[in-house]
C-alpha cells in the first residue's frame, strides 16, 4: 500500500509539474535559453549533452512547443539545475540579485595591468555588456572587433585613459566619457601616473543598428 501511495504521489507531482510547464511555456523557453548561454553552450552542444534534438530545443526557446516532462528533465540534467527551478523561474519572482566581489568574473589584459570585472547581466550579454575597469599605469587592453555597428563607452572615474582606433587617439580624464565604434581593432591604455578606474559599457549591434 505504501508503494502504491508513493507511486500515486509521484504521478500527481509529475502531472503538476507538466501542467506548470504548459502554463509557463513562454517563460520556460527564456529560462532554458538563459541557462544555456550562461554555460556558453550552443544548441548543438546542449542537444548532445541532453539527448534532446537541436530542433526541439530551438522550438522550446522560441516558445513554439510545449515540451514533455521527460524533455524538461533531460534539459535540466544537462544544465545542472533542478526541474523545479526550471519551472519555477517566472517573472513574478522578486527582482533582486546580489553578487559578491568573489563571485564576479575578472578578465585580465595580456600585460596583466588591466582588469575587467564583469558586472553586466547575463540576460543582456547579446546586446549590452558592462565592466568595471581598473588599470595600473601604462596598462593596455587590446581588443578584437565586436559585431559590426557596436559602440563602446568608457567613463573615467580615476586617472587618465586613452583610446586608440586605427591610429586615431582620444584621451579622457576623471568625469569624462569616450564613446566610439568598437567594430574594429581598438585599444584602451591607462596613461596617468597613477592607477585608473573606469566603467566600460558595450552596446552591441542589435541595440544600435537595424
Amino acid at each position: 500500500m505504501q508503494d502504491q501511495a508513493e507511486r500515486v504521489e509521484r504521478v500527481g507531482r509529475s502531472r503538476d509539474l507538466l501542467s506548470g510547464a504548459q502554463v509557463l511555456s513562454g517563460q520556460l523557453g527564456k529560462t532554458i535559453q538563459r541557462l544555456r548561454k550562461a554555460y556558453n553552450l550552443s544548441l548543438s552542444e546542449l542537444a548532445e549533452q541532453s539527448g534532446v534534438a537541436k530542433s526541439i530545443i530551438s522550438q522550446i526557446e522560441r516558445n513554439e512547443t510545449n515540451p514533455t516532462l521527460a524533455t524538461i528533465w533531460r534539459l535540466s540534467q544537462a544544465l545542472d539545475v533542478s526541474i523545479e527551478r526550471v519551472l519555477a523561474a517566472g517573472d513574478e519572482e522578486p527582482f533582486i540579485e546580489k553578487s559578491s566581489r568573489a563571485d564576479t568574473p575578472i578578465l585580465v589584459s595580456d600585460d596583466g595591468k588591466v582588469r575587467l570585472a564583469i558586472i553586466g547581466w547575463i540576460k543582456t550579454v547579446e546586446w549590452l555588456q558592462w565592466y568595471e575597469v581598473s588599470a595600473d599605469p601604462g596598462g593596455v587592453l587590446d581588443s578584437d572587433p565586436h559585431q559590426r555597428g557596436s559602440v563602446e563607452s568608457l567613463s573615467v572615474a580615476q586617472g587618465c585613459f586613452e583610446v586608440d582606433i586605427g591610429g586615431v587617439v582620444q584621451r579622457a580624464r576623471v568625469g569624462e566619457t569616450l564613446r566610439y565604434r568598437c567594430d574594429r581593432p581598438h585599444s584602451v591604455r591607462c596613461t596617468g601616473e597613477g592607477p585608473g578606474r573606469a566603467t566600460m559599457v558595450v552596446i552591441m549591434k542589435a541595440a544600435v543598428m537595424e
